[in-house]
């Protein structure tokens, strides 16, 4: 795929796509005139480092990150602190939806306590026909 193409495809800009091939971070072949040529993954490696640069990654960080997810997740762990820091941003959004989680539980609980109708197993009470209610 050309670079326009991945621009669209990613919501991205030519030139940010430019930029981060200069940095490293993306990889294309060049056609005998000249053209950039993307390969089936690009359009995800674009996405996962735009939302690393987005979240404040630097990138050093996030070429460290993408080094280590391009050698197939190997079985000796080298440390790495994009690695580190990403552990740490899960850890704290996975905490974030548990809060919010708790919250809605304990909201929940109170509705259903005012409005006991509410935890009804069966969800909304059965309608009746009119010639059975008679």
């Amino acid at each position: 795929m050309l670079i326009g193409e991945l621009a669209t495809q990613t919501g991205t800009t030519t030139r940010a796509l430019r930029y981060y091939e200069e940095q490293g971070l993306l990889e294309s072949d060049r056609t005998p005139s000249g053209y950039r040529v993307y390969g089936p993954h690009a359009v995800t490696r674009v996405r996962n480092v735009r939302d690393l640069l987005a979240s404040g990654f630097t990138v050093e960080n996030v070429k460290s990150f993408v080094r280590y997810l391009d050698t197939d997740l190997p079985e000796v762990f080298e440390y790495s602190p994009a690695c580190a820091d990403g552990y740490v941003v899960g850890a704290q959004r996975v905490a974030e939806l548990e809060e919010k989680i708790a919250a809605l539980t304990r909201l929940r609980d109170i509705l259903v306590h005012r409005m006991p109708w509410l935890a009804a197993p069966t969800g909304l009470p059965q309608k009746t026909p009119m010639s059975q209610a008679g």
